[in-house]
């Protein structure tokens, strides 16, 4: 994505206020929906005060928790005893939407949105499938995390905008900090950035990739991740989600936002079906917290999609907000330099939205 700006503003990380409430929403009106048999279900908990639908429940379990199954796409949703939403599942994706304590996403400097969320989003170690809540594999990895407050895909995600401390691992790496988009362009022209750095440039070691080629850092491009690379340290480095050297063939996910959006990984949220000003999908109130949103920004990239981010959730205004790696602001970002980090209205962002994905 082009950029015209040299400075980054100094963004704040990730920052937990004070309980959200209004559960007891979210369950009247996912009632009132099953009794008027609709079965599409919206952001499962975001606290927007947007409507919610469900089906009908068709299982119990312990602790008289109850099972209903939804479509467009297809996913299991589970109530506690109190009816409330405890998670979500989509067939065929591994990222689950689980319910916990509420938190508070900010950027100060460069926005006026905060999003409140109970969501926490993990993935799981196999696809969803209906029935999957009886199996071993299932039981066991839910007992783990469904009141877990060990860091997630958000957590993991919030660790490299602007601001963010360094973590290193027991060999003393920096897998986490402040993360730059990309080095300085000095041969001029459009971009002020460069592109194509990927999670091992921001790391500086090399990764072996399970089609045996060898991710190898560049020394210019350290603490750098562009958009693609930002998803892949978030959903492969950090949260094991198998990684693919490239865009060619294979199991895990690509390197770019076009191969990621093109591929066979996950579940199509919001299909694409093509890149013109015409194809902007006309309902967003599929997509959930964690989806991977792709875009079209440049019209330099011909027919690829040329910029891809992650959904976080509702902000307090009722907009609904996404964060990516641009070259704007030099990284991580969810503030409105070069565009509001909206996916509804009529924003940059919202009007070049193309496809969303769930993984």
């Amino acid at each position: 994505m082009a950029g015209k700006k040299k400075s980054r503003p100094v963004v704040s990380g990730l920052v937990v206020l004070v309980l959200v409430a209004a559960s007891g929403y979210l369950t009247v009106e996912l009632r009132k929906e099953e009794e008027r048999g609709v079965t599409q279900i919206t952001n499962v908990g975001v606290l927007d005060g947007s409507g919610r639908s469900a089906g009908p429940s068709d299982d119990k379990g312990e602790g008289e928790q109850a099972w209903s199954r939804l479509q467009n796409p297809a996913r299991s949703v589970l109530r506690g005893s109190d009816g409330q939403v405890s998670a979500v599942f989509t067939d065929g994706a591994r990222t689950a939407t689980l319910t916990g304590p509420a938190r508070t996403f900010a950027e100060p400097s460069s926005t006026n949105s905060e999003i409140s969320t109970t969501d926490w989003v993990r993935l799981m170690p196999e696809p969803w499938t209906k029935g999957a809540e009886k199996q071993k594999w299932f039981k066991d990895w839910y007992a783990e995390y469904k009141d877990s407050k060990e860091d997630d895909l958000f957590a993991f995600a919030t660790q490299y905008q602007a601001g963010a401390p360094q973590k290193k691992d027991a060999d003393g790496i920096v897998y986490a900090g402040d993360a730059n988009f990309g080095p300085l362009n000095t041969a001029g022209g459009a971009d002020l950035r460069l592109e194509q750095s990927d999670f091992y440039d921001y790391l500086g070691i090399p990764y072996p990739f399970r089609d045996g080629a060898t991710g190898t850092p560049e020394a210019a491009r350290a603490r750098s991740i562009d958009c693609s690379g930002y998803m892949r340290m978030v959903f492969g480095y950090r949260a094991r989600h198998p990684l693919m050297s490239s865009d060619d063939a294979g199991d895990g996910l690509p390197r770019t936002a076009n191969g990621m959006a093109r591929s066979k990984e996950g579940v199509d949220v919001l299909p694409l079906t093509g890149i013109a000003a015409k194809d902007r999908p006309s309902n967003i109130d599929q997509l959930q917290p964690g989806d991977l949103v792709f875009f079209k920004l440049d019209t330099r990239t011909g027919q690829r999609l040329d910029h891809v981010g992650m959904v976080l959730g509702y902000d307090t205004e009722g907009h609904l907000i996404f964060i990516s790696s641009r070259e704007e602001v030099n990284g991580p970002t969810i503030g409105d330099v070069g565009g509001a980090s909206r996916l509804d209205g009529n924003g940059y962002y919202a009007k070049t939205l193309r496809s969303a994905k769930r993984l």
